[in-house]
């Protein structure tokens, strides 16, 4: 009967650590890239920066997605204007944020709405602990700077070391982006 018992107990052990793995919950790098992308421009450079650096990649997805109406900047009615002329307004994000903890660096990028980040990533950063984290974020736009965005991203946060951020286009290739992390002294 013991080694019934004994047998059933490898089993059951076995059975549980084959679902679930440390290797298949940490993560692969201590570098995480976080994105936020209306249209697809800041995911394609958050892809090849996540590639180049070897990087984690989560995307921040709000829990109402925007319509092509909600990005139509010339219309001071649209989900985006109204949005962005409420400095308290705080999308929400759907799903789980991302657990920090293992990372010790963390690249955020966004489109440049207005001269600053978009409202959702206020709502990140006021939501995780980025707490002794290295940030540098990277934005995307045709021609804005990078305006009071990353100045606001770190007072929203009140955490971290943060590094001067850059603007990219869509032709940005993954060796300029890594070249640009590797600047700030951040390595693969």
């Amino acid at each position: 009967m013991k080694k019934i018992a004994a047998l059933f107990l490898a089993c059951l052990l076995l059975t549980a650590g084959m679902t679930v793995s440390a290797e298949e919950t940490a993560p692969k790098s201590h570098i995480l890239v976080v994105y936020f992308s209306a249209t697809g421009t800041t995911r394609g450079v958050a892809e090849k920066l996540a590639e180049g650096l070897s990087a984690d990649l989560y995307e921040i997805v709000p829990a109402e997605p925007y319509t092509d109406a909600d990005l139509n900047y010339n219309n001071s009615r649209s989900r985006t204007s109204i949005e962005m002329d409420d400095p308290a307004c705080r999308p929400a994000i759907a799903g789980e944020l991302p657990d920090l903890a293992a990372y010790d660096t963390v690249l955020i990028g966004y489109p440049i709405w207005w001269g600053d980040a978009p409202r959702i990533l206020s709502t990140f950063a006021e939501s995780v602990d980025l707490t002794d984290k290295t940030l540098a974020v990277f934005f995307t736009s045709g021609s804005s700077g990078l305006g009071s965005s990353m100045r606001h991203l770190e007072q929203q946060s009140g955490a971290g070391t943060w590094l001067e951020g850059k603007r990219f286009t869509n032709r940005t290739t993954v060796e300029e982006l890594v070249n640009w992390a590797k600047s700030l002294g951040i390595e693969p």
